[in-house]
C-alpha cells in the first residue's frame, strides 16, 4: 500500500436548494484571491496603481477562463456536439491552461494598453503569481477525481483513490493511480516560489524577462509531468498539451532572449 493516499470526499462542496458549490469554482476562485493578494503587493513596489492593477487582474482572469473554456471544447468538439448544453458547464471540469493563458495574455494586453499600464511590467507580476492560481486551482481536478495518471502499485509513495465512474475504460479493475494534479501542484508551488522571492526583485530592471522564465518554466514541468497522465487530448494522433508545451518553451527562450537584450540596450543607451 503507498504510504499516502488521496481520497476525493466529492465534487460538491454544499448545496442550498437550487445552489450547488463545486470544489473545482471554489479552488479555482481561492488560487485567483491568493494570486492576486501576492500581485498586488509586488504593484505597490513596482509603482503601479493598485486599483487599476486589481481590474486588470480581474480581466485577465475572465479572459483565462473563457480562453481556457474555448480551447478545451475546441479540441473535444466531437463530444460537445452532442452535448451541446455542457459547453457552458466549466464546473463540471474542462479548462485548459493553455487556453486560458492565450485568453487572459490578450485581454490583459489590450486592458493595459487602454489603460496605459506598463505592460512588460504587469505581465512580470502576472508571470511571478499566476502560478500561485495554478498551484491551488489544480485541487479542483482532485476533487472532480480528474487529472490523474497511470495506475501505481504498492510500492509507490503517494497515490490517488479514484472511484469506478472517473476511471477509463482500460484501468476498470485498477484503483490507485498517480496523482499528477498533485505533481503538477507542487511544481507550480516552487515554480512561484523561485519567482516571487527569488526573481522578481533580482531582475526589475529587465522587464518582461520574470514572465518569460514563468512560460519556460510552466512548459517545462508540463512536459515532465504530461506523458504520465491518462487524459492527455489527443489531435491528429499527437497530444495536443504536449506540443503546445514544447511550443510555448521555444517561444518563452525567444522572449527571454528579446527582454533580455532589450534591457541591456536601454541601460547602455542611458549611462
Amino acid at each position: 500500500m503507498p504510504l499516502l493516499v488521496l481520497q476525493s470526499p466529492g465534487a460538491v462542496l454544499f448545496q442550498l436548494g437550487s445552489l450547488t458549490v463545486r470544489w473545482y469554482g471554489v479552488m479555482i476562485a481561492l488560487g485567483f484571491v491568493a494570486a492576486t493578494w501576492f500581485a498586488l503587493r509586488l504593484a505597490v513596489k513596482r509603482q503601479v496603481n493598485s486599483e487599476t492593477f486589481v481590474n486588470f487582474s480581474l480581466i485577465c482572469f475572465i479572459g483565462g477562463i473563457i480562453g481556457a473554456r474555448l480551447y478545451f471544447v475546441a479540441l473535444n468538439w466531437e463530444s460537445y456536439l452532442r452535448h451541446p448544453g455542457e459547453i457552458l458547464a466549466t464546473w463540471l471540469g474542462g479548462l485548459s491552461i493553455h487556453g486560458g493563458l492565450i485568453g487572459g495574455a490578450l485581454c490583459g494586453y489590450f486592458y493595459a494598453r487602454s489603460k496605459k499600464l506598463p505592460k512588460l511590467i504587469s505581465a512580470d507580476i502576472i508571470g511571478c503569481t499566476i502560478p500561485l492560481a495554478q498551484a491551488i486551482g489544480r485541487w479542483g481536478n482532485f476533487f472532480n477525481s480528474e487529472a490523474f495518471g497511470h495506475p501505481v502499485g504498492s510500492g509507490a509513495i503517494c497515490a490517488v483513490k479514484i472511484p469506478l465512474a472517473a476511471r477509463p475504460e482500460l484501468y476498470r479493475g485498477q484503483e490507485l493511480f498517480q496523482p499528477t494534479f498533485l505533481y503538477e501542484s507542487i511544481w507550480n508551488l516552487l515554480l512561484f516560489a523561485l519567482l516571487y522571492f527569488g526573481l522578481a526583485e533580482r531582475l526589475k530592471n529587465y522587464p518582461g524577462l520574470c514572465f518569460a522564465i514563468y512560460l519556460g518554466g510552466y512548459s517545462l514541468g508540463r512536459l515532465v509531468i504530461e506523458p504520465l497522465r491518462t487524459d492527455s487530448i489527443m489531435y491528429g494522433g499527437f497530444p495536443v498539451p504536449i506540443v503546445a508545451s514544447l511550443v510555448l518553451l521555444l517561444v518563452s527562450f525567444i522572449l527571454a532572449f528579446y527582454f533580455f537584450a532589450r534591457a541591456k540596450t536601454h541601460q547602455e543607451s542611458a549611462q
